[in-house]
This record gives C-alpha cells, sequence and structure tokens, in this order.
C-alpha cells in the first residue's frame, strides 16, 4: 500500500514545564523541550499547510485532559500555528458524534496527547472516528502525530504493560492490538529513562518479523512511507529480531528468565534513518563516510 501520510511518534518529556506558567515567556527556554529539539516545529513544517495547518489534540488518553490540552495549545501558538483546538474524548459515543467526525475529517494533523494507550485504544478503537483516521493517513497528506501512549498506540502491536526491572521474564510484557497505522513494528516510549529496552526484547522474540522500536524522552520519529527518520535530543533504540539464533520461550514457565542468542540492536540519534523496506541503518554522520571523503574526494558524491 502507498501510504500518502506521514506518522511522527515521539517517545514524551519530562522536564517540560508548563504552558499555563504566568512567566512563560521569559521561561521559554526552561519549558517544553521539544522547542530546543524542535520536534512541534518540524511536525507544523511537515503538515499540509505548515503554520495554517487545522491541528486537533486528541486528550484521550490523559487522566488530566483538561490540563494537557490547553499546554499543546499555547505550545503550537507560540510556533505561530493557531488554528488549534483540543478535542475531549473521553467516551466511546463521542468518537460517533457527527461535530467531532467533523473536526477530524477536516483537520491536517491529529496529535493524541500522552497518558494510557490502553485507555487511548479501548475508547477509539473500532469507532467511526478510527476509521476517518486511517482512511486519511493512507490516502491524503495528512500527519499523525502521538505522544507517549499516542505514539505507543500508533502500531499495529502495542505494548500496554510490563515491568521494566522483570521485562525478561515469560509473560511479563503485555501486548494488545493498536491502532494499526504501521504494521509489523511495536513501539516502547519513555524507553531510555525509564530502562524498557527489555520489554521491547520479549516483545520482539515471541515474533522477530516485528521490529521494535524503543523511542527515548524528547526523541521521536518521522516514517514518511518505509523510511524513518530520528528527531530530536535522545535516542531511538531498534530492536531486530530477524537474526536470532536460538532462544528458551517456548521451554520456561512463565515468570522464568528468557534467553536470546543473536538479537541485533541498532541506536538511532538526530537525523540517522532506517528504510523499513530494507531493514537497513544509515548514520548521518557516520565517520566512516568522512574517513573515505578524506581518502578520495572524487569517489564520493
Amino acid at each position: 500500500m502507498n501510504i500518502q501520510g506521514k506518522l511522527m511518534i515521539i517517545g514524551g518529556a519530562v522536564d517540560k514545564g508548563s504552558f499555563t506558567e504566568a512567566s512563560f515567556d521569559i521561561n521559554v527556554a526552561n519549558n517544553l523541550n521539544f522547542f530546543e529539539t524542535g520536534i512541534l516545529k518540524r511536525l507544523i513544517l511537515e503538515s499540509k499547510h505548515k503554520e495554517k495547518s487545522r491541528i486537533e489534540v486528541v486528550t484521550t488518553a490523559s487522566k488530566i485532559p483538561r490540563e494537557v490540552g490547553p499546554e499543546y495549545v499555547k505550545a503550537f501558538q507560540f510556533l505561530n500555528a493557531t488554528n488549534v483546538d483540543v478535542l475531549h474524548i473521553e467516551k466511546r459515543e463521542q468518537a460517533t458524534d457527527p461535530e467531532v467526525l467533523a473536526r477530524i475529517k477536516a483537520a491536517d494533523v491529529v496529535m493524541f496527547t500522552g497518558g494510557d494507550q490502553l485507555r487511548l485504544t479501548s475508547i477509539l478503537g473500532g469507532t467511526e472516528l478510527h476509521d476517518i483516521i486511517l482512511d486519511k493517513y493512507r490516502n491524503e497528506d495528512f500527519v499523525y502525530a502521538g505522544t507517549s501512549a499516542g505514539a505507543a498506540a500508533a502500531s499495529n502491536n502495542m505494548i500496554y504493560q510490563g515491568s521494566s526491572s522483570e521485562a525478561l521474564l515469560k509473560g511479563e510484557v503485555k501486548i494488545t492490538s493498536g491502532l494499526g497505522l504501521i504494521d509489523d513494528v511495536t513501539i516502547d516510549t519513555h524507553f531510555v529513562q525509564r530502562g524498557r529496552i527489555g520489554r521491547l526484547f520479549q516483545a520482539v522474540v515471541g515474533n522477530p518479523k516485528v521490529l521494535g522500536i524503543g523511542l527515548g524522552e524528547d526523541t521521536g520519529l518521522l516514517i514518511i512511507e518505509n523510511k524513518m527518520e530520528a528527531i530530536g535530543s535522545g535516542l531511538v533504540i531498534l530492536v531486530d529480531g530477524r537474526q536470532i539464533k536460538d532462544t528458551n520461550l517456548t521451554q520456561v514457565e512463565l515468570g522464568q528468565p528468557v534467553s536470546i542468542n543473536n538479537l541485533v540492536v541498532h541506536v538511532m540519534s538526530k537525523y540517522d534513518t532506517y528504510d523499513l523496506k530494507t531493514n537497513k541503518m544509515y548514520i548521518q554522520s557516520s565517520q566512516y563516510e568522512v574517513d573515505l571523503l578524506d581518502k578520495n574526494p572524487e569517489t564520493v558524491k
């Protein structure tokens, strides 16, 4: 399928400050790190009408939607994107409301906030709103953006529970169906800071065809067709299980440690890319590209 839309998945942010502060403009450097990393600015640039794009912020995953929504509106407004509003969808019935559906249909960008990804999928999954988003992503110049829970829910396979410290004990990581914008990946967020690499290991060993994506905070991926580009200040961890040679997964009891032989891990930083079709990673500032250029400038274009 030739996907026309774009996907921006973000790992979340810890030191984001508050856009409800009276001194917001004065202390902007200490506020939402998306300014420093350029994530929200990049989101606007990738949208159909740039600063004039219609952006809907959906707070379904959050337990404090009335606080979260206005912060994102102010964040976008600071970047001169003023055609922004918030949709508080807290019940499945609201996902069939004609006014809500009309707003989603008119949106160039839908931004899903953080919170609980299981709450997000259980409320929106299988609704007309969900169908509209999938259709827009597949067939229009549309951006699905999600941070934290909104990112985790974007894939077909969604991690919704699992202790970081015991993630490599069989059965500890719980996986269900996500919103299904992208297949053959599973996404985990707040990845580096919360030590969640074991969760991806177990998710991948259960089906090595699935690429594990771990998003650090203040970090994300911009996915256009088969190309993923790292954005933000931190790290993206990719766990590739296609070369796994052996595991004890089916031999041990629930709660017992899982062994994996020959699991491949990639680490991406800003501007690095990964091709989902060829399963190859490209480092933007490769030291080997520099060495080759220094030795024979004519051979490198």
